[in-house]
């Protein structure tokens, strides 16, 4: 199974095919030499640290939404 998640650009490398991301407080360092176009404040897919497209920012919010609703569950059945 693969999971990629989306995550926001807070700041492109000067290189301009790097970019950390910002994940929930998670900052990290990916790649973005597939997705040139992703400015900060983008959100982005990121799989195995590489951004693989755009996201519209309401579908990203939706799909985190998601993320965090799982996990509260998750906690509460341990």
């Amino acid at each position: 199974m693969c999971l990629a998640l989306p995550a926001q650009v807070v700041h492109l490398g000067d290189d301009t095919e790097t970019a950390i991301v910002d994940l929930g407080g998670v900052r990290k360092t990916i790649s973005v030499a597939l997705v040139p176009e992703a400015r900060v404040g983008d959100y982005v897919i990121v799989h195995v640290g590489h951004a693989i497209g755009l996201v519209d920012p309401d579908e990203a919010a939706r799909t985190l939404a998601l993320f965090a609703e799982l996990a509260s569950a998750d906690g509460a059945a341990r």
